[in-house]
């Protein structure tokens, strides 16, 4: 399953960005020599009219060679041969204005944020939008509720919501859309498990209706739904499965309780009371100092976080209109694109460390586990890894997508293009460095391998 799900992912989103480019190309005219799927020596292929297409050994990237496009470091790391001397023609990609082949470079990250758009879209509107079917509360954040709704205070963890309003609770996203999309004004909330009966007063305003939605959560158990690489809970030999029975000598009944008590000790060596396997354990992590900005109201406090993941609750589906389904794939496909820029601004700047980085070892085995998960599950994957691969492309790492812009952007400026041999020179340095970055991460895979 592993193996499959991992040339799935691999083949379908190389082949989708390399489209992006060979489309764009014959768009402007510009004459294709080689489509190359793999990078290295050539395993199979055909030719038809000026085209080559290929599948070549290593399936770590693809390549669409262009006449006249002189770049001999990709060339000859992609398989291709740099060819001799030849007379220049108006279908060369050299011969063509800048915005044209800023067009070609850019439309392989193109089709590919389209491609996750498009299996956001196609789950949305085939499955429908998957609500958390928990309906006991883990956690209200009294500090957020805005006035009139403090009562809620008194709702204790683990309690059932029944009925908001007119709305009986049949999901959290009920409750959600209860606090965000009811009527504002007096609401009667029922609850059991106590049985609690009381009234909230709704505000109009969309800021304190947000901070409403988001002072109650939905109960998640203290249980580790997944441990990122290199992080300090990594580090301290925690695993996906463990239930945290305590932190710091201090009882954790659900998730929520969990994360509260490692927010608040950043930098602080703190004990995790463990359950696995029938038995009990120690391990002692010190959660990262990450400042943290509060998505509604803009605060930024520093909190503690050691790199677990929630575990995953029972979902259940509501069915959306194909209209609902492309603005939801939209607004995941930009989602994702802020968390992806996110972890990398984290890891530039030390809040995520260069252990978390993972090879083609990673993305087999969470490809793996996507596709065991159900297809839905696998298509949100391939989704958010094709906005991944967009977005490291844009790198401005000479042999990247990115690269080369930054080279026809300083041809914009001047007036006209690097020589041939500064971009060499400049492709030499950034092949360098994405090698650098290839062996540092299959290394970060090989030490997990061995529990290093």
């Amino acid at each position: 399953m592993t193996i499959l799900a991992l040339i799935v992912v691999l083949g379908v989103l190389i082949f989708v960005h390399e489209l992006g480019h060979f489309a764009a190309a014959k768009a402007v005219g510009i004459g294709v020599e080689r489509f190359s799927i793999g990078l290295g020596p050539r395993v199979w292929g055909f030719t038809r009219g000026e085209t080559e297409y290929v599948l070549s050994a290593i399936p770590l990237g693809g390549y669409v060679k262009m006449v006249g496009m002189d770049d001999e470091v990709m060339e000859r790391m992609e398989g291709g041969r740099p060819d001799g001397p030849r007379t220049p023609t108006g279908r060369d990609y050299d011969s063509k204005p800048v915005w044209a082949r800023a067009f070609v470079i850019s439309a392989g990250v193109i089709m590919n944020m389209l491609f996750a758009w498009v299996a956001y879209t196609a789950v949305m509107g085939i499955w429908g939008f998957a609500e958390v079917a928990e309906l006991r509360v883990g956690e209200v954040q009294a500090e957020r509720l805005p006035e009139g709704t403090e009562a809620l205070a008194g709702v204790p963890e683990g309690a059932r919501f029944v009925r908001i309003g007119s709305t009986e609770v049949e999901h959290w996203g009920d409750v959600r859309d209860a606090f965000l999309e009811g009527e504002a004004g007096p609401t009667e909330v029922v609850t059991d498990a106590p049985d609690l009966r009381f009234t909230i007063d709704i505000p109009a305003d969309s800021l304190s209706r947000m901070l409403l939605a988001t002072s109650t959560s939905a109960w998640a158990d203290a249980v580790v739904g997944g441990v990122e690489p290199g992080s300090p809970a990594y580090e301290a030999g925690v695993e996906a499965g463990d239930r945290v029975v305590a932190v710091q000598g201090e009882e954790t009944r659900n998730w929520q309780a969990v994360v509260r008590a490692v927010r608040a000790r950043p930098d602080m060596p703190t004990e995790l009371t463990l359950e696995r396997g029938g038995g009990e354990l120690v391990r002692t992590v010190t959660p990262s100092l990450i400042v943290e900005e509060d998505a509604i109201t803009g605060e930024r406090q520093e909190v503690g976080r050691v790199g677990i993941a929630i575990p995953p609750r029972e979902a259940v589906y509501e069915p959306v209109s194909w209209n609902e389904a492309v603005v939801y794939g939209w607004r995941e496909t930009v989602a994702a694109t802020e968390l992806i820029l996110g972890f990398l601004k984290d890891l530039v700047t030390g809040g995520v460390s260069p252990r978390s980085m993972g090879s083609i070892i990673t993305i087999g085995q969470v490809s793996g586990q996507a596709a065991s998960a159900g297809l839905d599950v696998f298509l949100r994957f391939m989704a958010l890894f094709s906005v991944n691969l967009a977005v490291l492309n844009m790198l401005p790492i000479p042999i990247l997508d990115g690269g080369h812009l930054v080279f026809l952007a300083i041809e914009a400026v001047r007036g006209r293009a690097l020589s041939v041999e500064q971009r060499v020179r400049w492709s030499n340095v950034g092949f360098l460095i994405v090698m650098g970055i290839m062996v540092w991460a299959l290394g970060n895979d090989i030490l997990r391998v061995f529990g290093l």
